[in-house]
């Protein structure tokens, strides 16, 4: 399989160090790009994805074969407060990396979400209508038909949608699963609610990796749109906390189970599950390395020594 020069957006980020990480596994040469990350670790090369003229400097200075974007303003109560900050990564960036694509010939990869549908009629095929709640949903969309704006006009892109994520973090709130950690373990006596209502697909960014790569290494045209989760069972945040205490040790009855669709906040949708049917039809495995509950058991032992 022939070697490529991959650039990964948002590399210092959750999903982002898991796709160089296979990437160069794979024996692949990884160009990790971030912005503050950069600042204090060598290992990754500073760009500021917003600074347009800085990017351009960069894809007229190194030859790339493949660009994963990976960075994005992932958090929708964030996007929801600050819109326009969002936007700029969600929606402009990409528009611009899809642009330098076509101009230099590399593959973009964009990384969108389940967000982009209401979670009302599951499982999701990639040529479902969309109908996202809230703006981070509505921003991620935008970034696809900007990309794909430019695949109609010849770029090579494909969009990755993909669900709520989880994996080995540098600290527990990268991952909107991975917090949940935290909640268990503060047996202080404070009690937390936690949403036992959205259906969610928790999905190993180590296993988006594998599919990213794969993708990537395919002779033949890609579809515009593809989708990949996790194929174990759906699980709600509380689900997930029964499984993480479980794998703590730890008892869970200071976290209460909400079934009702919450009333207010940021709205979210029911039930997002993603088809995988397209990624099949490629031959690329959308298998998953470990399940969801021997995943944790293996990583509280790792990381917890317990």
């Amino acid at each position: 399989m022939a070697r490529k020069t991959v650039v990964v957006t948002g590399a210092s980020g959750l999903l982002g160090r898991a796709v160089g990480e296979h990437f160069v596994t794979k024996h692949d040469i990884v160009v990790p790009l971030a912005l503050t990350r950069a600042a204090v670790d060598p290992a990754y090369t500073k760009l500021d994805l917003t600074d347009r003229e800085a990017v351009v400097g960069f894809f007229t200075n190194n030859k790339v074969d493949v660009v994963v974007h990976c960075a994005a303003e992932r958090r929708p109560d964030v996007a929801e407060a600050n819109p326009d900050a969002a936007e700029r990564i969600n929606v402009a960036v990409p528009a611009h990396l899809a642009q330098l694509a076509r101009q230099y010939g590399f593959t973009l990869f964009y990384i969108s979400t389940d967000y982009v549908f209401d979670g009302r009629n599951p499982p999701y095929e990639v040529d479902a209508a969309p109908n996202p709640l809230q703006m981070y949903g509505r921003q991620k969309l935008a970034g696809e038909r900007a990309v794909l704006a430019e695949r109609a006009r010849g770029a090579r892109i494909a969009v990755l949608r993909v669900p709520l994520l989880y994996g080995r973090t540098t600290y527990n709130a990268e991952s909107a699963v991975n917090i949940i950690v935290d909640v268990v373990k503060d047996q202080s006596g404070k009690q937390y609610k936690m949403d036992h209502y959205q259906i969610r697909n928790p999905t190993n960014v180590e296993d988006v990796a594998r599919v990213l790569y794969d993708l990537a290494h395919l002779e033949q045209q890609l579809p515009p749109v593809l989708h990949y989760r996790s194929p174990g069972p759906p699980l709600t945040k509380y689900d997930m906390t029964r499984i993480i205490g479980a794998a703590l040790g730890l008892p869970i009855a200071h976290v209460v189970p909400q079934p009702d669709k919450p009333a207010s906040g940021t709205e979210r949708p029911w039930n997002t599950q993603l088809s995988t049917a397209e990624a099949e039809k490629l031959g690329v495995s959308v298998a998953e390395d470990e399940a969801f509950e021997s995943w944790w058991r293996a990583y509280v032992k790792d990381t917890e020594g317990q």
